[in-house]
């Protein structure tokens, strides 16, 4: 027989709760969440044919739905031909969520977060919105919350205050707390603070410093000067060195030339060439290079793996310096090389934007297999000997 069983009422029941519905239910008034009980439950009762034929199972049906606690049966009158004038359950109701808790067996829980939302209705009543949109996520955060308001409280007092997360003084809160919590602060933060405190332009958890005005580790960029005479620090003529982005700003042009390649190897291997300068690359990342402006008077050459993430870099690149021209990223180079080709494990698949007509080709036969499964070509597979050639070309 299909009908409702104790089961399936408490599994209904049990979905309400995984909502949020039940504990959202318990908010103070301050947080306007309507009221959604009493809650009627489904319930699928035996038609008047399986009353007829299977009367006692009906029977035991009846008595194990009355033994339930926490619920409220309406009861519907009838009778039967042989036992006379009976009643069956025709709906359950849950009159309010404490019985539903109850029922759920769900009471600690039921008091966190009701401790969760008292405190919080105090301190910050503007917040009870997000405890009615996440309260399940509250309850995850339970033993955390009170340190969280602290830092709500701090950067309330303290908003865009310019120093790196370790600088804050809050007792019995440290920075590697606050990194982990990034997401949920985020959220609680763009509750509360005035507009004009938070970066908008700023999104993600790499970008909460930005976002809440705080402090980020600089960004640093690697490099070695080809021409050692054009060098502005002679002692350091041939170092590989590491400067912060915005010393490397400062530099100023000192150089006609400035490749990029993102091969570790190659790039302690590169061969001397007069007025030029490498730079280490950062895969997608170009924001710290973004910064320079002396670099859109250089000629910028990149020279990345032949394969889909190859170009897509390139053309991250290129949307920050159009200019930039590619080495050794050419059909020929990856045609020439075939016995060395290699496995690509993720192909980029979106359309790129910033790509030459002839690299725009390669890329598009790479990522739509046309010259075999995922193919791809790094680059310190490509001979030496090649590069110096293509190095005395330009």
């Amino acid at each position: 027989m299909k009908w409702s069983t104790p089961a399936d009422l408490r599994q209904q029941v049990q979905r309400w709760w995984d909502r949020g519905d039940i504990l959202t239910a318990q908010l103070p008034l301050e947080a306007g969440v309507e009221t959604t009980f009493p809650r009627r439950l489904t319930l699928k009762t035996p038609s008047a044919n399986q009353l007829r034929d299977h009367f006692a199972a009906a029977r035991e049906w009846s008595q194990q739905l009355r033994a339930m606690p926490h619920l409220r049966l309406e009861m519907r009158d009838f009778r039967h031909q042989v036992f006379g004038q009976n009643s069956l359950p025709a709906a359950v109701w849950l009159d309010d969520a404490l019985s539903a808790v109850a029922l759920l067996g769900k009471q600690k829980e039921a008091r966190l977060f009701a401790q969760i939302s008292t405190s919080t209705a105090v301190r910050h009543p503007k917040l009870l919105a997000w405890l009615a949109k996440r309260p399940l996520r509250a309850l995850e955060l339970a033993e955390d919350w009170p340190r969280l308001l602290d830092v709500v409280d701090w950067l309330l007092a303290h908003p865009r205050p310019g120093i790196y997360l370790r600088q804050m003084d809050i007792p019995g809160v440290h920075s590697k707390f606050v990194e982990a919590q990034r997401g949920v602060l985020g959220e609680l933060l763009d509750r509360l603070l005035p507009e004009d405190c938070i970066d908008t332009s700023a999104s993600g958890l790499s970008q909460f410093n930005r976002r809440y005005g705080f402090l980020d580790k600089p960004e640093r960029i690697r490099l070695r000067w080809l021409d050692p005479a054009r060098s502005p620090f002679p002692g350091l003529a041939q170092a590989d060195l590491t400067l912060d982005a915005a010393s490397f700003a400062r530099l100023g042009q000192t150089t006609e030339h400035v490749f990029i390649t993102e091969n570790e190897t190659n790039f302690l291997a590169f061969p001397a060439i007069p007025n030029a300068l490498l730079i280490f690359g950062a895969g997608y990342g170009f924001a710290a290079l973004s910064g320079t402006a002396w670099l859109h008077d250089c000629r910028i050459h990149y020279w990345g793996d032949i394969d889909t993430h190859g170009f897509a870099i390139l053309d991250e690149l290129r949307s920050h310096f159009p200019h930039v021209e590619s080495l050794l990223m050419d059909r020929s180079s990856f045609l020439a090389h075939s016995e060395l080709w290699g496995d690509e494990p993720l192909p980029q698949q979106r359309q790129l934007r910033h790509l030459t007509p002839d690299e725009q080709a390669l890329y598009d036969d790479l990522r739509d297999n046309r010259l075999g499964k995922n193919l791809r070509l790094e680059q310190e597979r490509i001979a030496f000997g090649q590069l110096q050639a293509a190095l005395a070309r330009i």
